[in-house]
């Protein structure tokens, strides 16, 4: 899937990762914090190789969120949030700050949310619920995988605009996969474009080529004249 990655991203970086269905974004991802593990090669965080660090250690320290949210439907807004701290055995008024400080910094109103379960809430509510709850305990990486592919235009330049004053306030730094060029070019510090599991570009957001910005619409038409012609 995947083919001679090699690069190096900074402490606090927001990077992004993108291209066409199916080049490896997602896989690339996953490796970071173990749900996938290469065939060679090593991943580094902070100098230590984490195949040598205790994966569910690991994973605890790295937020992550996905395209269908991940909210476990069962659980209240609040249990959502709270899952992962109380595991990491956080005080009740620690708690209780904690959980009221990332509904803040989503958006959301605690009265009117925290006791609410998922299906009561919009695409964008449980996305926001999502983000919140990848930023729990203030982890060093946050891990996005299409996060806002699934929500209507206007939900999904909201959240854009929210995850950027979410980023500004932690610089906790972010690690975000999209399809979409000019997400990744209004978000992003650096590009990664990957093209048949290869790295096709790694450049500054703001020095980025705009030929590269037109593979997207590039490979849609050669989609179009292929089932044209078949």
């Amino acid at each position: 899937i995947l083919s001679d990655i090699n690069l190096e991203i900074q402490d606090g970086e927001f990077v992004l990762i993108c291209g066409e269905s199916g080049c490896g974004k997602t896989t690339l991802l996953k490796m970071i914090n173990r749900l996938i593990k290469p065939t060679s090669g090593a991943i580094y965080i902070d100098g230590k190789n984490i195949q040598t660090i205790n994966e569910v250690a690991l994973r605890r320290k790295i937020g992550y969120v996905i395209q269908q949210t991940g909210l476990f439907p069962h659980m209240t807004v609040r249990q959502n949030i709270e899952i992962i701290p109380k595991l990491e055995k956080y005080k009740p008024a620690e708690l209780e700050e904690n959980t009221k400080k990332l509904m803040h910094m989503v958006g959301l109103d605690c009265d009117e949310f925290l006791d609410r379960y998922p299906t009561e809430l919009s695409g964008g509510q449980q996305q926001r619920v999502g983000v919140a709850r990848a930023f729990a305990t203030n982890p060093d990486i946050i891990l996005m995988d299409e996060p806002f592919s699934a929500l209507d235009y206007f939900t999904r330049e909201q959240l854009q605009r929210e995850i950027i004053k979410v980023y500004e306030k932690t610089e906790t730094g972010i690690i975000f996969v999209t399809h979409n060029i000019d997400e990744a070019l209004m978000l992003a510090h650096r590009i990664i474009v990957i093209n048949e599991g290869k790295i096709y570009n790694y450049d500054i957001a703001k020095e980025f080529p705009r030929d590269i910005a037109d593979m997207e619409l590039i490979n849609l038409k050669k989609e179009i004249l292929n089932k044209i012609n078949n």
